[in-house]
């Protein structure tokens, strides 16, 4: 898969979360990091455009049951800008 590079200024209080992240192995770097987020975000956005294949309403709590699994809180970290 082919990559794209892109700048991104972050306020020093998110790049301290990210780092520790990393340091605590969940991730080998802090691109990893930032991948992953921007994945979350992406899945998250499309929970409302599932295909009825039968029972959407539980592929929705399946997608929602894998979120809920987050070894972090990302409320906390979205609190960490303002």
């Amino acid at each position: 898969m082919e990559m794209a590079v892109t700048q991104v200024r972050l306020p020093e209080g998110l790049i301290t979360e990210i780092d520790k992240l990393v340091n605590k192995g969940f991730y080998t770097n802090k691109s990893d990091v930032i991948r992953d987020a921007i994945r979350k975000l992406v899945l998250e956005k499309q929970i409302g455009s599932i295909p009825d294949t039968g029972d959407s309403v539980k592929e929705v709590r399946e997608i929602r049951k894998k979120l809920s699994k987050e070894k972090f809180n990302l409320n906390k970290i979205n609190q960490l800008n303002k």
